[in-house]
């Protein structure tokens, strides 16, 4: 897809394009769209965003005393405001959709993939990337660790990026040549339209399971949320949608995509589909399996033994959907099984802490009670001894996930510590008591540990031959919040730190 030359809008241009009343003059030029204040300057338009927390309307003065071309906003033009006012009547929608406009739509002119679903995004989004990387091609994505843009990345800031930000990063992997992008998409992102106007050419759903209650309150919100990526609300329905049918979700949204005349992939291990695997082992050292692709998923019937470095059987899933849509991406199956039996996929997702000791300690980012069933059947799958589980909930979030991730620590583990995740402003000694709750269902032995590094160490000293020490909760992040402060703090460094001293 070649890179076109485009013109510059007015302010006035954007306006009708979002739909917007214009109050003042449309004739400033506008090269850019944003929601913060302080990028706001000589042809950005500024978006005024009211958000719970704060009023972006008292930035105003501010961003047209830097130059701003103009204002968007769901309020009317003040009285005393001299210079373009757009009225709009959804202010997130219409950054989408004026960000898109002024970049000239980028999503066109790059084969897209966007996934969702509870888990397994972030390590999906590392194996479809690894498929241009392997093709000698330049790739952007982001996700939940970091935003990748060829060789340049940086810390993420969220999961998916604001839609300004979204839309100015793809027209830069345009110009540096990227033939395709991938990017998680989360369902507060998509309710908050960042995902709006992005033509997918690949969707893909991975599972759904109980996350963002405190967002999202019900799981039927949280479905309907997900949805929206296949369903045409993002203005656009993916060309391809790529589904794990051994999720019912999946398989709702297979059938009523299906009966919708839309082109559908399949990916299962225990159902019918259109990329399936059979014949699976697993080890510490990674996995092998029996790799079949059917003629709708890639043309050609297709049957190899695979091997991937991933541990454990969710890291099917994952490779089974980054196969399916390298497909639909139009990449050849020499080039996707070469890139998926080499990437080791995303920090902070089953990560082994590499030391001399006759025991492994493992590194894991599963903060919901799904994800944490999901790690601790694979660490039973590759552990000969016994699991001491480290984990804690996070503060001034879903309270009720906290009773059944102990539950689910407790079912599986041999020994559990209990420990602060990010605690925020709630008493972490009450976090614990939420979750001790479901780890006594278990009758499994356990203590509570508040001091997150002190749990850590207390785990690695009580490691045998042949156990697991599995460290859940935050994964690739660095830090830990306390009260309103963020402090430092990286499970694996702890873990190396404990390791060292002790050989």
């Amino acid at each position: 897809m070649e890179p076109h030359t485009h013109q510059t809008l007015t302010v006035a241009e954007v306006a009708g394009a979002i739909a917007g009343r214009l109050s003042g003059d449309g004739a400033a030029l506008v090269s850019d769209v944003t929601h913060d204040s302080r990028q706001a300057k000589d042809g950005f338009l500024f978006t005024a965003v009211q958000g719970e927390l704060f009023d972006a309307h008292k930035f105003v003065p501010q961003v047209m005393q830097q130059g701003a071309a103009g204002v968007i906003s769901e309020l009317e033009r003040p009285e005393d405001f001299a210079g373009a006012w757009i009225q709009v009547s959804n202010i997130r929608r219409a950054m989408a959709v004026a960000a898109a406009e002024v970049h000239h739509h980028p999503a066109r002119e790059l084969k897209l993939a966007g996934i969702t679903g509870t888990n397994g995004k972030t390590t999906c989004a590392y194996l479809i990337a690894a498929i241009p990387e392997a093709a000698g091609e330049p790739v952007a994505m982001t996700g939940t660790v970091e935003y990748r843009l060829g060789q340049a990345r940086k810390k993420a800031g969220r999961t998916t990026p604001e839609a300004p930000d979204m839309q100015r990063l793809l027209r830069q992997a345009v110009g540096l040549g990227c033939r395709t992008a991938v990017m998680e998409c989360s369902s507060q992102a998509m309710d908050f339209h960042r995902c709006d106007e992005l033509d997918y050419q690949v969707a893909v759903f991975t599972n759904l399971t109980r996350d963002h209650l405190d967002y999202h309150k019900t799981m039927e919100n949280y479905w309907y949320a997900k949805q929206r990526l296949f369903d045409g609300r993002l203005g656009s329905r993916p060309q391809t949608s790529v589904i794990n049918v051994d999720d019912a979700h999946g398989v709702e949204l297979a059938v009523r995509l299906k009966s919708e005349g839309l082109r559908v992939v399949t990916y299962a291990v225990n159902s019918p589909a259109d990329v399936t695997a059979g014949d699976a082992e697993f080890s510490l050292n990674g996995m092998t399996f029996r790799l079949q692709i059917n003629e709708h998923a890639g043309g050609a019937r297709a049957e190899l033994d695979f091997h991937s470095p991933l541990v454990g059987p969710p890291h099917i899933y994952n490779t089974l959907a980054a196969a399916a849509s390298g497909l639909a991406l139009g990449y050849p199956l020499e080039v996707i099984t070469m890139a998926l039996a080499t990437c080791t996929g995303a920090p902070g997702r089953f990560e082994r802490v590499p030391h001399q000791g006759d025991f492994a300690v493992v590194v894991d980012y599963a903060h919901s009670d799904d994800a944490l069933l999901n790690v601790l059947r694979t660490a039973r799958e590759v552990t000969k001894g016994r699991i001491i589980t480290v984990f804690g909930c996070g503060g001034d979030r879903d309270r009720s996930k906290r009773a059944p991730m102990g539950e689910a620590a407790g079912s599986l583990s041999d020994i559990v510590i209990l420990t602060s995740d990010n605690p925020r402003t709630e008493d972490p000694n009450q976090i614990l008591c939420d979750a001790e709750e479901g780890i006594k269902k278990t009758g499994k032995p356990y203590e509570k540990i508040a001091d997150r590094r002190a749990a850590i160490h207390h785990a690695i000293a009580q490691a045998r031959t042949d156990d697991l020490v599995l460290i859940a909760g935050k994964g690739h992040e660095d830090y830990q919040i306390i009260g309103r402060e963020v402090f430092h703090f990286d499970d694996k460094e702890v873990a190396r730190e404990v390791l060292t001293s002790a050989t």
